[in-house]
């Protein structure tokens, strides 16, 4: 299994190489040369497997040689021996052929929990057996820079870096980044938003000087090995649903479309979904996207769905690699046209792209409304994004089973909670003195060299 750049201009590389590369080298993101299939009958006999059994079959043949089967087989049960529910990603009805898929039963309470345990496991046991070190550095809008923390903190091996926009994001959120006590994670509070954050990122992974230097590697979703991570539970619940005797639709909450594309990944390998969803609140680039066929930035509202406060979607790349029949030079094109504002997509290319995805936008008050009503129907209490993507996913039931993601439990954004319910979620007991740990954060501004220098003089390469 060999992976290749979206932008045409890089190595293809094995998966090792392409999980601790993150970034391709011309600025592009890594997808499978291929894409493995999986037949009805191997579907059909995921069902009743443990979901660790499950995630072995789907994601071994994107492994290739970079791992052996039992070690692959180990890193997977250490990756998910933290989680609280035997299920790992159960299912609940909401109502009539509505069910939502709990995603945040992980130590940090996200459905990033799902990759970033694993691309943990799979980083330590890649730098144990090479011998070397590296710097993870990553950018968050909330829940990848906790996730990414509770994975690598105490590391011998590792250095983590998080960028996270001060000020945008919740205190839960900030707090599970700025309260761990190891010394090798750094939480750093920038000036501006995400999408300053994910662009600060990249240009570091572009600065080759830098980048070589300290060694740099990320765990962000533009690393493959997030997506294939999160492949894994389409499965799990198709499968629990009757698949693939009969389809699935998801709905999925998105700001970075990783989460969506890894949807489209479990599609393009033989489970029959029906639909996929795009949700997104008033931040709804991807939305407008679909409606028009142009990708137009128009600045960051603050939500209360920080996490999805996003105009830059990185993995919407990767979809775009495909809608152009995999043509590297255009994609590159695209990116650069949309160093100034945006882009429009080719009339071939929407017709791809619109046989792939539906979409739909919810407002605050919206959003609001659908977790007081779902509370008060049947007593699910919904985080914000989760309530986005069940508001979407209402406009979309049929016949088919509709899955809505959460991706994260209410706790992580009491304040929004609260407000629509008049009701304060806890958080679990193993997190009930988060408020009362002493933190430990960096206020940096929206600079690459003080960026560079700040991380320079705290790495160990």
């Amino acid at each position: 299994m060999r992976y290749i750049s979206t932008r045409g201009q890089a190595p293809a590389l094995t998966f090792e190489e392409a999980m601790l590369t993150g970034l391709a080298r011309d600025g592009g993101l890594y997808v499978p040369e291929t894409i493995p299939q999986m037949s009805p009958g191997d579907i059909s006999a995921l069902a009743g497997l443990s979901y660790e059994e499950v995630a072995y079959r789907v994601m071994r043949p994107f492994v290739g040689t970079s791992f052996g089967d039992t070690e692959f087989q180990d890193i997977i049960a250490r990756a998910y021996s933290g989680f609280t529910h035997d299920a790992r990603a159960p299912l609940v009805q909401l109502g009539p052929n509505h069910f939502l898929l709990e995603l945040f039963h992980g130590p940090t309470l996200a459905f990033k929990d799902f990759a970033m345990q694993l691309i943990g496991q799979l980083f330590q046991a890649a730098l144990a057996r090479r011998g070397e070190r590296v710097t993870i550095v990553g950018a968050t809008s909330g829940d990848t820079g906790s996730a990414a923390i509770e994975a690598f903190r105490g590391l011998d091996n590792v250095d983590v870096f998080i960028l996270f926009p001060h000020g945008r994001v919740s205190e839960v959120q900030r707090r599970q980044m700025t309260t761990p006590v190891e010394s090798n994670v750094h939480a750093l509070a920038m000036d501006g938003d995400f999408d300053d954050c994910q662009a600060k990122l990249k240009d570091m992974f572009n600065d080759f000087t830098f980048r070589d230097e300290v060694r740099l590697a990320g765990v962000n979703s533009i690393n493959w090995a997030r997506v294939l991570a999160q492949v894994v539970y389409y499965f799990t619940a198709a499968v629990s649903l009757g698949a693939p005797a009969r389809p699935v639709s998801f709905t999925i909450p998105t700001g970075n479309f990783g989460d969506i594309f890894a949807g489209y990944i479990a599609r393009r390998m033989g489970l029959p979904i029906e639909k996929l969803v795009i949700a997104t609140n008033q931040n709804d680039i991807l939305h407008r996207t679909m409606l028009t066929g142009e990708y137009r930035t128009s600045g960051v509202t603050p939500s209360i769905s920080p996490s999805m406060d996003i105009q830059v979607s990185s993995n919407f790349e990767r979809v775009l690699f495909d809608a152009y029949d995999r043509d590297g030079k255009a994609v590159s094109q695209l990116m650069d046209e949309l160093k100034s504002g945006g882009f429009k997509i080719s009339q071939g290319a929407m017709g791809f792209l619109n046989e792939q995805f539906y979409s739909g936008r919810v407002s605050e008050e919206q959003t609001s409304a659908t977790i007081r009503a779902f509370h008060a129907q049947t007593g699910e209490i919904l985080c914000p994004h989760s309530a986005v993507g069940v508001t979407v996913a209402q406009d979309h039931l049929g016949t088919t089973p509709m899955i809505t993601l959460a991706t994260a439990h209410p706790a992580k954004f009491p304040d929004a909670v609260e407000a629509a319910t008049s009701i304060r979620p806890a958080l679990p007991e193993a997190m009930a003195d988060l408020f009362e740990r002493p933190e430990r954060v960096s206020r940096v501004a929206n600079d690459l060299g003080a960026l560079e220098e700040f991380i320079r003089k705290r790495t160990k390469t």
